[in-house]
């Protein structure tokens, strides 16, 4: 090993990972009524500030299956968040799951309740709307400047509306809040090959670069197969050199 590959591999154990878990909550997800639109929007955030997200559930509206995938993830990842079952009806219950989950008491909150006044006035705070008010006790308010019914952070558990446009804007308010990793950086080989023939290859090359994530992902185009090479890495000077070395040993093949 060069003093080179060792002084960044020692620079990435001691860099912060910071992980994640996501549980997509509601029926309609499930039944195929509603198509999710925010596990691609989660995951491209995350990236993004350095936070890896690792594993994504998809669980019903019942408060068991919620209780049980929150645990746990919980205890897997660095942080875990939910999309979805903050709303005002009566099958919206992931507020009552969450403060099952983590023990502790549920009631409205008047914190939740001022900003919901503000929006809605005081006549059209209804039963319903107040259900939105509820948040488990010793929770962090997450604003939600389109609809002022907030989302809400509790320990390492965070709690995002299933609605995208309304998801978005809790994320963004959340996320400064939260510790951040090492961004990922990644880079993408397309050649006119398949899979098949490149494996051996790419195989020889991860093992070449163990630091460096690699994976291959085949396409059909014009009536031709093909194969994405997708590298990445926390380190863009080993991400450099593995993509050369990529770049070398399909040229030597007469693959790109």
């Amino acid at each position: 090993m060069s003093s080179e590959t060792k002084r960044t591999n020692e620079a990435d154990a001691g860099a912060q990972t910071v992980t994640a878990g996501l549980v997509v909550i509601g029926d309609e997800i499930l039944s195929g009524r509603t198509k999710d639109r925010n596990v691609g929007h989660i995951a491209e955030q995350l990236t993004a500030v350095g936070i890896r997200l690792e594993e994504v559930r998809i669980v019903p509206d019942r408060e068991a299956a919620i209780v049980a995938a929150v645990n746990a993830l919980r205890a897997a990842y660095t942080y875990v968040f939910t999309t979805g079952g903050i709303g005002p009806t009566h099958d919206d219950i992931t507020a009552d799951a969450i403060a099952r989950a983590l023990g502790v008491a549920i009631d409205i909150d008047p914190r939740a309740v001022a900003m919901m006044r503000e929006r809605y006035g005081e006549e059209r705070l209804t039963p319903a709307r107040l259900r939105m008010a509820r948040i488990p006790e010793g929770a962090e308010l997450i604003a939600n400047t389109i609809s002022a019914t907030p989302g809400f952070m509790i320990a390492n558990v965070i709690v995002l509306a299933g609605v995208p446009d309304i998801m978005q804007v809790m994320l963004d308010a959340v996320l400064p809040r939260l510790r951040k990793g090492r961004p990922m950086h990644a880079v993408a080989v397309e050649v006119s090959q398949p899979e098949g023939d490149i494996a051996p290859m790419f195989a020889d090359l991860q093992a070449a670069f163990p630091d460096v994530a690699m994976g291959s992902y085949p396409f059909f185009r014009d009536g031709r197969l093909g194969t994405q090479l997708v590298l990445r890495s926390t380190s863009e000077a080993r991400l450099a050199k593995a993509e050369a070395a990529l770049r070398a040993r399909l040229a030597e093949r007469g693959w790109l």
